[in-house]
Parts: C-alpha cells; structure tokens; sequence
C-alpha cells in the first residue's frame, strides 16, 4: 500500500510506533482485524482525507508530525478506487480469526461507504465465509461460471507461437504439412487439460520434448496425440483429499454418484436421487473442496475441478477403496424409477406441475437407462424384481404414457436376457409395438421405439431362431437410421443394432453383403464414439467380430490388419487384466495373427 500510495507510509509508522505489537504475528501479538484496521484501514482513510483536503484523525497524528501532501491520492482517486486482493481465505486455519476480520471489514465500510476502496476475497465455499459475507454490500459470484478454457487456449497459443519460431523441427512440418496443431487437435488438448495452468505447463513440456529423456527421436507432432492421453499425476492429491470425508455417513454412495451421473446434479438433487438429506451431502462434500467444485448455493451442479478425478474414481487399481464401484449404476437406476414414481404421484395429487421437476426427477427421466444399461450385468434377481415392479406402479398412474411403456419394457428385455426368460422377452416386444404406435411419424421419439422393438426382436431370434423377427430387426433399424442423419448423438446406437443384426444374418445366410455392410456401419458408429467414450469398447468388440469373420472368408490382408490393431485398442485401453472378455481377445488376436 505505501509503495503504491507514499502518503501512507507516515501514518503506518506512526500506527507501529504507537503499538509495536501490531508486528507480531504469535499469540502476545494483537489479532489480524486490529492488524487490518491500524496498519490498512485507517491509514488509507487519513491519507485520503489529507489528500482530499479532509481533516485528518487525530489517533495518528500528532501535533508535531510534518504535514502530509496528497498528490498521488488526488492523482489516483481519478482513475477509481483501489483495490485489495484477498486470496484463498478458507486456507486460513482460525476460523474465528477470519470472521472476525470479515466483521471488522464490513464495520469499517458501513462507517466509510464512500471510501474510495474494494475488497476482492476469493475462497472456497466454506459456512463460517460464506455466512458473514451474505449480507447487503458484498457481490457474490461462483467461479464455476467462469471456465479458464480460454485463457488456457490463449496460454498454449503463444508457446506454440513462441517454440515454432525456435524449433526447426516444427518450422519444416509446417511448411510441408500446413498448420500444427490443428483446431480439433488444440481443442482437445485444452479439453484435456481441464483448466489447471499447471498441467498445461507440463503437458506442453512433454510435447516438446522438454521432460523426455535424451536419445528420443520422437517429434512434437509425434507426442502431441500421447500428451492427450497424459495423467495429470493428482492420484496421491485426491487420496488425501478424499480421506478427509472417509469416515462420514453416505461418502462411498455420493462419491460414487458424483462420479457415474451422466449430467451433474445439485447438491439437492444428489440428495434427492440417493434418498438422504441435503445436509448430509454438503457435509461430505466440504472438505473436498481442493477437487470438486461446491457451489454456494443450489441451483448450480456440483462439478470436478479435474475430469482426472472421474478416470480415478473409475480405475480400481489407482482409487484402490474409493473406488466407484459399476454396481452403483444399479443403485442410481433403483433410484431414478423411485424418483420417477413419487414425481407422477405428485403430480396426480396436484402437487407438481408436470413441466416443473425436481433436479433427481428430470435427471431420472432422461438418465435411468444409461445407468441400466451399465449396471445390466450386476443386477441381482432381486433388484430386476423390484425394478419391474416400480416401473408397473408408475406406468399405472398413466397407462398411456409411452416413455413409461418404454421405461418397463426396457427392464423386462434386461431381465429376460440375464433369465433367459421368454415370457419376459415376449412381454418386452408386445410393451415396445405398444410405445412404436403411440409414436407415428413424425413424432420426435419414434426412432427410439422403433430402436427399442428391434433390439427385442433380435433377442428374440436367438432365442427361437425365427427367420421372421431378424427380418422385422433389420426392417425397423433401417427406419430408424433414416430418422437419424448425421449429427444425431444417437445416431451410433442404430448404427450399431443394424450391424449387429446383419451380423447375424450372415451368420446364418453366409451373405458376404451382409457382412460388409455391417462393418461398414460398425466402422462409422466407431467414428462417433471417440476415446473416452464409454461405448466405445462395446463398438470395438463389435467391428472386430465383424472383421475377424471377413478374414475367414475372403483372406483380405487390409481387414487382418485392421483387425489386430483393433484387438490391441481392447487389450491396452479397455480389458485390463482380469476383464470378462480380455481371454477372449486375446485368443482371437492370436488367431489373428496366424493367418
């Protein structure tokens, strides 16, 4: 303050002289808001008023002190008011010291509200900050809103710039190849990097070779696709971090749901999704401040700081007991046909707009599948039972409501496929023609059920062989990729049940039409689902079926080839050791590389 402002430099040392305790910091010292008022406050209120030409306090002044002049206020009072930056407040271990500073803040411009100053606090959202600067007079805003991907995409711009002018290297790749990085490619990066300057540093460093040890002979255009797959190295932060809250009730299932939802939800609509108090999930979560973003107040989502954090929490061998188990997904699902149910109910007995859900309600209605899809495999007869039975009460509240047709022949097809139950199965494909015809075209979901009576079809035809219901599959899936022209998000999933059946149909035909359109279509599903997609493996072990099969039959060196490198994707990237179908990959690379 008094290099900025000299005219304060008198009546900081007068302040010390007159207490020379206000320079000690330990317990015979005097406590941080009386440091802030004598050493801050008070004289930048007496320079300003001598500066203003405003009589100065006599409590720093004494009769025989030189006068002060004021130029630099005058000259700086021009340009606005100053500015004191407080940063990282909650770091700060006595709470009581730090709302008493905040108190003696707020008091001193409720007695000066024309001082010419402002306060910046940035801090996480912690209750004894947060509940002494809610009042009039202080502006609160959540950092959440403000990403720093642009400033990260400014930062990497100008090192790129900087290393193309020195890099020899780079200069000729552009010359010969155009420009380097590319947009997508800088895109992903900042992606990536998920807004932490630091990574940013280390991942740039690494593409340039700076942390690669000497005798590499990789370029920067050959690191560059590696830096995207880059771990950050926060394993052992988020350990500790996550210790913290450990102990407290509920931790494992809100960390879990944190780290499986589809979207983020609020506080509240964690709470209400996993059937507990809001309380209790803001208790969990505050002292995981330093890796998930907390908002202060409840109509934001809860977000990481770090996509890092979900790729641990979702690799047992990193997050070892934090690990986010996929069993959750059947918890969640469970869940979202609760939440679904006490919504409809409510809304019955007028409670609920229907337009107007709940946070868990509306993630429940556009979400539940995904979590039954995940969690399919884990589901206990027990839970396929319960989930049935909530998916009937619903749909008896309004029987003709074909999202909820839908919603039970989806957990019927589940069941029949982990029961092998025909009665299901038959149950599922009479519920989905129900949906298909309350959905003419060109009604916005009908490639939805026309998706979903598929699928059941060709359960079906494994089960009975019946020519009949492959046929209606493919009929109903060329339909619905009609209906679903590129972008469509979902146009992957048809993309996917049309190869599968034609698959099918080779197999029992020997068609090889059949079967290069089916990679054709598994080729272009696999476009749409980059790396991380979660689907993306699904889509692999589909392609390299496919492939493998084209080998078999026509002995083509570019499908052998594909085929392998697709097969080391599923080993290196998705079928660790210990995986349900890394035996079976393995053997079929194998196969693969004997032909």
């Amino acid at each position: 303050m008094a290099a900025v402002i000299p005219e304060t430099e008198h009546f900081v040392r007068a302040a010390v002289k007159a207490n020379p305790a206000l320079l000690r910091q330990d317990e015979a010292g005097v406590s941080l808001q009386s440091r802030m008022q004598s050493l801050v406050y008070a004289p930048f209120k007496a320079a300003v008023q001598r500066g203003t030409g405003a009589r100065t306090s006599s409590r720093l002044v004494g009769p025989s002190e030189e006068a002060v002049q004021g130029p630099t206020v005058i000259v700086s009072l021009a340009r606005g008011p100053f500015l004191i930056v407080l940063d990282g407040l909650d770091e700060c271990d006595n709470k009581d010291e730090v709302q008493e500073l905040i108190d003696g803040m707020l008091d001193f411009f409720d007695d000066n509200p024309f001082i010419p100053l402002r306060v910046f606090i940035t801090s996480r959202v912690e209750q004894h900050i947060q509940s002494r600067l809610n009042v009039p007079g202080v502006r609160l805003d959540n950092l959440v809103d403000h990403c720093s991907d642009d400033d990260i995409s400014t930062f990497l711009d100008v090192l790129f710039k900087i290393e193309t002018r020195c890099n020899p290297v780079i200069r000729a790749y552009i010359s010969e190849h155009g420009e380097w990085p590319l947009p997508n490619d800088r895109r992903k990066l900042v992606q990536h990097i998920g807004g932490s300057f630091i990574f940013a540093s280390t991942v740039f460093k690494f593409i340039m070779g700076s942390t690669v040890e000497g005798g590499s002979s990789a370029t920067p255009m050959d690191r560059l696709p590696l830096a995207l797959k880059m771990n950050p190295g926060l394993d052992e932060l988020y350990t500790q971090a996550l210790a913290r809250s450990q102990h407290l009730p509920h931790f494992p299932d809100i960390i879990s749901t944190i780290a499986l939802l589809e979207v983020p939800l609020p506080t509240s609509g964690i709470a209400e999704l996993l059937g507990i108090r809001t309380y209790e999930v803001v208790n969990v979560l505050v002292n995981l401040q330093a890796i998930i973003q907390v908002p202060g107040t409840d109509d934001i989502p809860v977000t990481l700081f770090h996509t890092s954090l979900r790729d641990f929490l979702t690799t047992q061998s990193r997050s070892g007991r934090f690990f986010a188990h996929p069993r959750q997904h059947v918890r969640l699902y469970l869940r979202c046909l609760q939440c679904e149910l006490v919504h409809r109910q409510h809304e019955l007995e007028s409670l609920t707009n229907r337009n107007q859900r709940k946070p868990a309600a509306a993630y429940a209605l556009q979400n539940s599948k995904v979590h039954l899809n995940r969690g399919s495999d884990l589901f206990e007869p027990a839970e396929f039972d319960s989930a049935v039975q909530l998916c009937r009460e619903t749909l008896g509240l309004y029987p003709d409501a074909p999202e909820l047709i839908q919603s039970l022949g989806r957990v019927t097809l589940h069941r029949a496929r982990h029961t092998g139950s025909l009665v299901d199965l038959e149950e599922t494909i009479s519920l989905n023609r129900e949906a298909l015809e309350l959905r003419p075209f060109p009604h916005s979901d009908r490639s939805l059920s026309l998706n979903n009576l598929s699928s059941a079809l060709q359960d079906r035809y494994q089960l009975t062989r019946t020519v009949a219901d492959l046929e209606e599959a493919i009929s109903l899936q060329r339909e619905a990729l009609e209906l679903l022209p590129p972008p469509h998000p979902e146009r992957w999933s048809s993309l996917t049940n049309l190869g599968n059946a034609l698959w099918h149909r080779y197999r029992r035909t020997r068609t090889v039409a059949d079967l290069e359109e089916a990679i054709s279509l598994q080729r272009e599903a696999l476009e749409l689902q980059p790396s991380p997609h979660p689907d993306r493996a699904l889509s692999l072990r589909n392609l390299v079926i496919s492939l493998h099969n084209m080998c078999e039959a026509m002995h083509t060196p570019p499908h052998l080839q594909e085929a392998i490198l697709h097969c080391e994707e599923l080993l290196t990237s998705h079928y660790p050791v210990g995986h349900q179908y890394r035996p079976e990959t393995l053997n079929r690379l194998a196969s693969l590389h004997q032909k």
